[in-house]
């Protein structure tokens, strides 16, 4: 037995090395052998236990046990407290364990070495698969991407200084193009994980997300879902997909924030550039008046003549260029409208949840502004800022949608449960000894709670939905045991 409890000593070292990291495949080569060689010393601590088991079976009802030695016990001082998330894998550290149940779980735990020593061989056998991990350990993982983008979004707007303004107003705009890329990314990171039917191709989306973080293959819960770890973070896929979701709102949100921040800047900008035009203009008129204060015949013949020739030529051109500067105001007019709609929407949007008919709002105000941008002609000053804008606007669109059309189906959602409820407090109070009646209220309660428990958090009427919820529950739970008499 003492050589036994050496061996079980070994198995937190064991089990932490029944892992798969992946990233670089020289490094997933070396982990094979890692995993194979704590499988065999896994193999000859069930063989050590075999052997207990035959010597100790002096009464066959009793079942030998061994004092726990246990992995939580043991790996606690060196590794500090085990994950919720992969508890499972350890095992129990406060109860006892029998050798019999110890055998079946170090069967387990071989199991999974062989799963994990197949994922890494189908990797390293696809050259294409490894180029493209190789590939994704340059970058940042996407939590440390936008932590950048969202601090560059933290500054101080250049004020009175043109130069600097003109440089933020240029990064800002970078930046937001650089969001446009992650979001895109986000977006096949998100559809390759959710709709790839192969591990291999899931875990290229995993790859793309958490960069040169990096990433290890840790254990299966009890749904059978991959469990990762990256820099000491635990997560399911499921949980991975909920991020991409969070990022993209939080996207969207920093190009408003972009376009607040540029617009600002480009009015502080053209103050700046009105005052300075001023000063031009006075220190003009002053050369001018001196020029003129000593006239000459010729300096007067040459103005006489340029003037001729001026109302000789302007008058034929004179319909061209009314027609042009009110095409430029319009524009002018089109595209200020268009910016004055997009901080308003952005404002009202501002800290969410709010109800839907405030997203309804900003919904509306990004169409409106959307429309004037996209009737700017071509050749007017501003077409250029125009279709800048009308791009982030485009995506502020569609993300405010997307917010519609969930926070449509949560409002549904709670009428629905408040009317079902109506209905089955009716069943009851119409015919309360009728076992149908009974059994159509339980499934009225039912259908309420489902509808209740399938609103999301983020929405505005998730705080209502979750104060109904314990009290459906209890009707539920109250008229289950009155069907079961």
């Amino acid at each position: 037995m003492a050589n036994l409890e050496i061996l079980v000593s070994e198995l937190p070292t064991l089990i932490q090395n029944l892992k798969l990291t992946i990233g670089d495949s020289n490094q997933i080569m070396e982990q094979i052998i890692l995993i194979n060689n704590a499988q065999e010393r896994l193999r000859n601590i069930k063989k050590v236990i075999a052997q207990e088991l035959k010597f100790d079976r002096i009464n066959n009802s009793a079942i030998a046990t061994l004092p726990r030695l246990s992995v939580a016990t043991l790996f606690i001082p060196n590794l500090g407290l085990v994950d919720p998330a992969i508890a499972e894998k350890f095992g129990n550290s406060e109860t006892k364990i029998s050798l019999t149940d110890l055998q079946s779980k170090i069967d387990v735990w071989i199991e999974w070495g062989y799963f994990l020593q197949a994922i890494a061989t189908d990797i390293l056998s696809d050259i294409q698969l490894v180029n493209q991990l190789n590939s994704d350990i340059i970058n940042l993982s996407i939590p440390k991407e936008f932590k950048i983008f969202n601090n560059i979004f933290k500054l101080d707007l250049g004020w009175g200084k043109a130069n600097i303004l003109r440089h933020q107003i240029e990064k800002i705009s970078d930046c937001q193009k650089q969001l446009l890329q992650l979001q895109q990314k986000l977006n096949y990171i998100f559809d390759t994980i959710k709709n790839s039917r192969s591990l291999l191709n899931i875990l290229l989306g995993v790859s793309a997300f958490y960069g040169k973080s990096g990433f290890a293959l840790e254990w299966l819960d009890d749904d059978h879902e991959l469990i990762i770890s990256s820099e000491g973070k635990f997560q399911e896929l499921t949980d991975i997909l909920n991020d991409c979701d969070s990022f993209q709102e939080q996207i969207a949100a920093l190009i408003i924030q972009g376009d607040t921040l540029s617009l600002q800047a480009e009015q502080a900008l053209k103050k700046i550039e009105q005052e300075s035009s001023k000063e031009a203009i006075i220190s003009q008129k002053i050369g001018i008046l001196s020029k003129f204060l000593t006239p000459t015949i010729l300096r007067s013949a040459l103005i006489i003549t340029s003037s001729l020739l001026i109302l000789t030529f302007g008058s034929l051109k004179i319909r061209e260029q009314s027609l042009s500067l009110t095409q430029e105001g319009s524009a002018i007019t089109n595209f200020k409208s268009a910016q004055k709609l997009g901080m308003e929407a952005a404002s009202l949007v501002q800290k969410p949840p709010h109800p839907l008919k405030v997203w309804q709002q900003a919904q509306n105000k990004w169409h409106q502004a959307i429309i004037l941008l996209d009737s700017i002609p071509h050749k007017t000053s501003v077409y250029d800022q125009a279709k800048n804008k009308l791009a982030y606007y485009q995506i502020n669109y569609k993300s405010i949608s997307q917010r519609v059309l969930i926070e449509k189906k949560a409002l549904a959602n709670l009428e629905s449960a408040q009317k079902l409820a109506m209905e089955a407090n009716l069943f009851v109070r119409n015919s309360p000894h009728s076992q149908l009646s009974r059994q159509q209220a339980q499934d009225k309660w039912q259908q309420a709670i489902n509808l209740l428990q399938a609103i999301p958090e983020s929405t505005f009427v998730s705080v209502q939905a979750k104060e109904m919820l314990p009290i459906y529950k209890t009707n539920y739970a109250a008229i289950s045991q009155i069907y079961q008499y």
